[in-house]
């Protein structure tokens, strides 16, 4: 079944890649600049290839799927919906490349970078374009949604589902950078961090728009999918800690042990700091927080993780947290359609499948 989800997120893939592409052929004519501007077709061009890079469009499967809970008939407002969710995507990449100072995004340069290239004497006017493009984006998230083709009940349902999660990322943005104020973040602060900063727009409201796009209403049930939603956002940011310290650069597209060197309370660095001690927490502790840390540095942080079990407690917990979505997921069975609620069972292990 594990393959079978695959293929299903890998078909949802290549259809919106060029759903997404077609977007972008048509978005300059509907964006209202004056004619003498070069920095508005700039901006939307680095918006564009950032958002055509890549990534597995997993907001997009679970959208689909989650109009596939309902019906197996083709659901209308789906692609304007995809459109949204992957445009809100676009707006936090690039605030967070910029919040994190990061060159990188996908294999190529992030939008902030770009932009510091195109101005290099110039760093106030990179940083300001920088934010405006994020704002564009989710602008451009929620327009969409308001001149798709559905009733007009629904498009401001679908509206206030993205203004919502738009909210929640931003306040878990602020509690992010508040985390790695505090001496040592407990697995509640970590937990929390990850429910609002990537659960409520990466699982959550995917979730509420295609059920809202398929005529259901997601408020009866919203218990249940929040705790879906926070189950295996956690999973995914657990997923993703782990992969910046021990996963494979040339795959992710970025740098590994960017985490170390910010000085982040992440999962993984939580887990190396509760594992080491004497002369290996000296070399974590010095690696931390150094933003010239070497790679050699990096690697001998991530032996030590390595030797320590923290690979194999970080992937024991990502399990668990997975089986834990998938028990909740198995429970919809009596209330929606099989096939469906078989792929939200089986998605939150494929993604821990991923990570090893």
């Amino acid at each position: 079944m594990i393959q079978q989800v695959f293929d299903r997120v890998a078909g949802y893939e290549r259809r919106f890649n060029t759903l997404f592409e077609e977007y972008f052929d048509t978005l300059s004519a509907g964006v209202d600049a004056p004619s003498f501007s070069r920095f508005t077709p700039d901006c939307l061009q680095l918006l564009r290839e950032l958002s055509l890079r890549g990534g597995k469009r997993m907001r997009v499967a679970l959208l689909h799927e989650a109009a596939r809970l309902v019906t197996g008939e083709p659901v209308e407002g789906l692609d304007a919906a995809a459109l949204s969710v992957e445009l809100l995507q676009t707006h936090g990449l690039v605030h967070d490349d910029l919040i994190d100072d990061s060159p990188t995004r996908r294999g190529g340069p992030s939008t902030y970078y770009a932009y510091r290239e195109r101005f290099p004497g110039h760093p106030q006017t990179a940083l300001g374009l920088t934010v405006l493009a994020g704002d564009l984006a989710l602008a451009l998230s929620l327009r969409v949604l308001l001149d798709a083709k559905l009733p007009v009940a629904v498009r401001h349902a679908m509206v206030e589902v993205q203004t919502r999660a738009a909210a929640d990322t931003f306040v878990g943005q602020i509690i992010d950078l508040e985390r790695d104020f505090t001496a040592t973040a407990d697995e509640q602060i970590l937990h929390c961090v990850a429910d609002y900063k990537s659960a409520r727009y990466s699982i959550l409201a995917p979730m509420q728009l295609g059920l809202l796009a398929a005529g259901e209403e997601p408020d009866l049930f919203e218990q249940d999918l929040r705790e879906y939603a926070r189950l295996v956002g956690i999973c995914g940011q657990m997923r993703d800690d782990y992969l910046d310290l021990f996963g494979d650069a040339a795959t992710m597209g970025k740098p590994t042990g960017t985490d170390i060197r910010d000085g982040k309370q992440s999962y993984t660095v939580s887990a190396l700091l509760s594992a080491v001690d004497g002369s290996e927490r000296a070399v974590v502790r010095a690696a931390l927080g150094d933003p010239s840390c070497t790679p050699e540095t990096i690697a001998a942080v991530r032996e030590i993780g390595e030797n320590r079990g923290v690979t194999v407690r970080m992937q024991a917990d990502m399990r668990r947290c997975a089986e834990q979505a998938s028990a909740v997921a198995a429970d919809w069975r009596s209330r929606w359609r099989e096939e469906a609620v078989t792929f939200f069972e089986y998605l939150p292990l494929w993604g821990v499948e991923r990570a090893m």
